[in-house]
């Protein structure tokens, strides 16, 4: 009788996850994610999404973007002093999700929006160029995948970074370019 719960908790999130239509997620310890040393619930479904960028190296290969992972893990944990990564999301340019805290647990990335938002991060730097076309969809993608899932109100708004704190993030292109995506509100 366990077995046969246990297949049926498996099936109905892999059906609940493909209806959602999420990109390829990257579970914490598929990255070799540090565990965490805090967890505050955010409130859900978040009525805003926040874009950013790593500002660090692009990666196109699982195993490079797990390393990018682990490194501003290291970062934020080591030199922020935070808890645990900042961004509930971040993407590679691979087209994978990686999971930071994921949808359950409040980030660290938007002073004054934390508590009430999901902040996804683009790894690599994009002052000048856009991430590529997998990035781009994974990240509208995961969008989806939350609204789907109740964790972002179908209502959301979308912003960047720089717009809630004074900071060139997510990069002039990236920052240009989310200006076309669906619900990006220009004024904060």
């Amino acid at each position: 009788m366990r077995k046969i719960a246990i297949l049926f908790v498996l099936f109905t999130t892999a059906l609940v996850e493909s209806k959602a239509q999420c990109p390829r997620i990257i579970s914490r310890a598929k990255w070799g994610a540090r565990a965490a040393t805090s967890a505050v619930l955010p409130n859900r479904p978040a009525p805003w999404v926040v874009i950013h960028h790593s500002e660090g190296a692009h990666c196109t290969t699982d195993s490079g973007c797990a390393q990018q992972m682990r490194n501003i893990q290291s970062y934020h944990i080591d030199s922020n002093g935070w808890s645990d990564i900042g961004y509930n999301w971040c993407v590679g340019e691979n087209g994978a999700a990686y999971e930071g805290r994921g949808w359950g647990r409040q980030g660290a990335h938007a002073p004054k929006y934390n508590d009430r938002s999901v902040g996804i991060c683009m790894l690599g730097s994009f002052m000048d160029v856009v991430p590529n076309v997998a990035a781009r969809r994974a990240a509208q993608s995961l969008i989806q995948c939350g609204i789907s899932l109740g964790h972002i109100d179908s209502s959301y708004w979308l912003i960047g970074h720089r717009q809630v704190k004074d900071t060139d993030c997510p990069g002039n292109a990236l920052f240009k370019e989310i200006h076309s995506w669906s619900r990006f509100k220009s004024n904060v």
